[in-house]
């Protein structure tokens, strides 16, 4: 209990400023440039754009509104507006006016315009009214959804596994009592997580002594009005307005007629102090708030759910957080493909309500919430980027947790996910990764729904050795999924979402592991979220293993992007192609940020790894050569001469050749080494440190963090205007040694693979990699490559070839540049 309970009182200190890292948007979406996500896209009025009390949409595939299609919107008080129907496929026109309470409408704007596509994924949800009308009239609502299944599920819940954890869990609830201390409200985190527990048992075994309970602990709270700045913090309201709608609905008639008109006042303006004051406009607007979807969406729509037939203005919230569900969740709006954007390590904060959400709306509207394309890849997504046993793919805060098994909440998402969809991926790793029994949060569904796991929990036979995590930008290459022991995992990040919130500045940044532990991984301790280790040491781009430019990194803004715009995978070539050339775009003009560069009295200047650079062009084209070969070639270029530093971190200390630019690592704890060699045509200085620019600070450890001292390694080329680089890294394992690589001018032979690199930065960028024993062969930059043994014609001149086997089946793909979703501006 109070390990958990010091944690969420660590993570309220972490995010406390969280909110002010948010830009909002500045323009209409969606417009020409933008691909839409989704049919029916959503579409976003920035607030600014708002001139009175609502906004009324309309939307026709007529330039003059006069289509036999048209949709004219309600006024609404909201920024947003969901057709919740299918769009046909075409062009779109689109325009907004604000109007008052009094009716008065205003000027239309001007006319925005998007197009549909064939290809356009197509999700619809059923309109609010649909939703409305199906809410229970009786009580309780929250969990409605399992309620026509509890019966049953009482009848066999002593024969369930998690039983015992439930009577313990519910018997350590029943033994803390807070009647006696007189600032209540510090305990309410405590009373929520007691609520759950205390609660499922009072659902599966109905016995009172749950419910007298669950009624004791809100009485200790309606002793006081909470205070301002309690509300204000909107952990902690969340928490509150649950615990009492919650014990509310459940218990009813046991709390007197004051006790509940003071439970509703409570919960009524706490929920219009934060629909009013903080979200209205803003969330719908703003780029990604980590606390409104990890916590408060869930917890201020069930409140808003059991008194929305008491109070009208409860109708209008729950109205607003459904539209605002379907218009941004479940990943942000902009992410379909399964994987999280703010780093495997912080989709646990949002498990909960990605199991409760889809569940309660589907419920009440007949509609599978979870055929969301972002729902439909979750499985794969949550498998590959933090694989059972390992590290986790290495991308944003808590990327450097080293227990080596992912948090029980993602087991327990999996387990949900198998449950309710039968997807394989989730089955596997719910199995693999089975540490959900403990998980108290989603139990009740688990205890009740009556769905179970399939039986089959074997990873699918045509699982893909690599993955391309497309929206997040973001990419995982395995060597062996079946015996994880010996996998070999490439990850490598070029994200649109750029950096902020949770992530990192590390476009074009990769991270290699083996055995699920680090060959190569970024460094530093998520201790806190803005002090000096994080701001200049952890965050920072000088901890990742990508580029810095005259010793300059990505400043933390969305604004500094990337894209992984090209991919192949293959049975023995695993390919990506980052570009990360408009990612080092100055300093951070983000409040958060400079007032945390100004508390520590630090500054985004150079030598703190911020300021403009003259960078053109950084292409970092990655693969994973199968089983234990991975090759990079970077292109690079900048409008002026400038140094390349090469960056490349270890858990261990590295031994530097520094005439043939060989690295090699010798991990004896973990019995695995590596052997790096660099080649370009620059002259070349390496470095190695096992310092941080700013330490964390060992003092307030409090997770177990392991401060070995890691190894930071810089190859500093040039200075030149252009650069190549090609790196080739063997893993020495599982009795696999590094051959020696022969160099002949731009070819190279290491082993069983034949690599050609164009390191002349005066000729165009070319790349060609075969298999010498099963010919599978991979080009880039060449018009007619030699594949298989005959001339192969390319559509495009900078194509990127693949000709190798997927799955058994030999295939030939050519990509070039492929076409960029795009967000809208923020």
């Amino acid at each position: 209990m109070k390990t958990k309970l010091s944690i969420i009182g660590i993570l309220c200190a972490l995010f406390i400023q969280v909110h002010a890292n948010n830009p909002l948007r500045k323009v209409p979406y969606p417009q020409q440039e933008n691909s839409i996500y989704l049919n029916p896209a959503p579409l976003l009025v920035p607030l600014h754009m708002k001139q009175s009390d609502f906004l009324q949409f309309n939307l026709s595939q007529d330039k003059n509104f006069k289509g036999d299609n048209d949709i004219l919107s309600k006024p609404v008080p909201w920024c947003m507006f969901n057709p919740h129907k299918i769009l046909d496929t075409g062009v779109w026109y689109w325009r907004f006016r604000s109007v008052s309470k009094a009716g008065e409408e205003m000027p239309w704007s001007k006319t925005y315009s998007f197009t549909v596509e064939d290809t356009t994924p197509r999700f619809v949800t059923p309109p609010f009214e649909v939703l409305l009308n199906n809410i229970p009239e009786d009580n309780p609502r929250i969990y409605c959804f399992l309620n026509e299944q509890l019966a049953d599920a009482r009848k066999n819940v002593r024969s369930n596994l998690e039983f015992e954890v439930m009577i313990d869990d519910a018997r350590s609830a029943l033994a803390m009592d807070f009647s006696t201390d007189t600032h209540p409200y510090k305990h309410v985190f405590a009373m929520s997580e007691n609520f759950d527990k205390l609660n499922t048992a009072y659902q599966m075994l109905q016995y009172d002594i749950y419910a007298k309970k669950m009624v004791a602990n809100v009485r200790c709270l309606l002793k006081q009005k909470p205070a301002k700045d309690f509300i204000d913090n909107d952990f902690q309201a969340g928490e509150l307005v649950y615990l009492l709608a919650a014990t509310y609905e459940n218990c009813y008639d046991r709390f007197t007629v004051q006790e509940q008109e003071r439970i509703e006042k409570i919960i009524m303006s706490t929920l219009d102090f934060y629909y009013h004051g903080r979200l209205l406009g803003r969330m719908e607007n703003r780029f990604f708030d980590e606390h409104i979807w990890q916590f408060e969406i869930r917890r201020f729509l069930q409140a808003s759910l059991v008194m929305y037939d008491k109070y009208p203005v409860a109708k209008e919230y729950l109205e607003y957080y459904y539209e605002l569900w379907n218009t941004r969740g479940p990943a942000t709006g902009f992410n379909r493909d399964g994987a999280w954007h703010n780093g495997a390590n912080y989709f646990s904060a949002n498990a909960v309500s990605l199991c409760y959400l889809p569940t309660l709306f589907g419920y009440l509207t007949g509609t599978d919430f979870l055929q969301h394309p972002w729902y439909k890849n979750a499985g794969i997504g949550i498998a590959y980027t933090w694989l059972p046993g390992s590290l986790s793919d290495g991308f944003g805060d808590g990327h450097e947790k080293r227990n080596g098994k992912p948090l029980r909440i993602r087991s327990a998402f999996a387990d949900f996910l198998a449950r309710t969809t039968n997807n394989p991926y989730a089955a596997w790793y719910s199995a693999a990764n089975n540490r959900y029994d403990t998980e108290f949060e989603t139990r009740l569904y688990r205890l009740a729904s009556g769905k179970q796991r399939p039986a089959d929990c074997e990873l699918p036979a045509d699982a893909p050795k690599a993955v391309w995590f497309r929206d997040c930008g973001e990419m995982v290459a395995n060597s062996n999924l079946k015996d994880l022991t010996k996998n070999v995992s490439l990850s490598f990040r070029s994200s649109p979402f750029g950096s902020g919130n949770h992530t990192h500045s590390n476009q074009n940044a990769f991270n290699l592991h083996y055995g699920g532990e680090a060959v190569y991984h970024a460094i530093g301790h998520y201790m806190n979220f803005s002090d000096p280790h994080n701001l200049l040491s952890y965050r920072n781009t000088r901890a990742h293993n990508t580029m810095l430019i005259n010793g300059i990194g990505q400043p933390f803004t969305p604004d500094a992007y990337g894209y992984i715009v090209r991919m192949f995978n293959g049975d023995h070539i695993s390919y990506a192609l980052g570009d990360a050339s408009t990612a080092y775009c100055g300093i951070s003009d983000i409040q958060l940020w400079k007032n945390s560069f100004e508390k520590y009295r630090l500054t985004q200047t150079p030598g703190n790894g911020f300021g403009e650079t003259p960078l053109r062009k950084y292409r970092r084209h990655i693969f994973l050569l199968h089983p234990n070969t991975v090759v990079i070639y970077d292109e690079l270029e900048a409008s002026e001469k400038v140094r390349w530093d090469w960056l490349l971190h270890s858990p261990v200390k590295f031994d530097i050749n520094p005439v043939s630019s060989i690295l090699t690592t010798v991990n004896k704890k973990k019995g695995f080494g590596s052997v790096a060699r660099l080649f370009s045509e620059q002259e070349v200085s390496i470095t190695q440190t096992d310092k941080y620019a700013v330490p964390p600070n060992y003092a307030v450890a409090q997770r177990g963090e392991d401060f070995t001292a890691p190894w930071s390694l810089t190859a500093s080329f040039g200075p030149s205007r252009v650069n190549r680089i090609l790196a080739i890294i063997q893993i020495e394992a599982d009795e696999r040694q590094a051959v020696q690589i022969i160099k002949e001018g731009n070819t190279f032979k290491c082993g069983e693979w034949f690599i050609k690199a164009e390191l002349d930065a005066k000729r165009p960028a070319s790349l060609y990699i075969r298999n010498n024993q099963n010919n599978a062969t991979f080009s880039y930059g060449n018009k007619q490559p030699e594949i298989n043994g005959k001339s192969y014609s390319c559509k495009e001149k900078d194509a990127s070839v693949l000709f190798d086997s997927v799955n058994g089946n030999w295939k030939m793909q050519e990509m070039d540049d492929q076409r960029v979703q795009t967000m809208g501006k923020w």
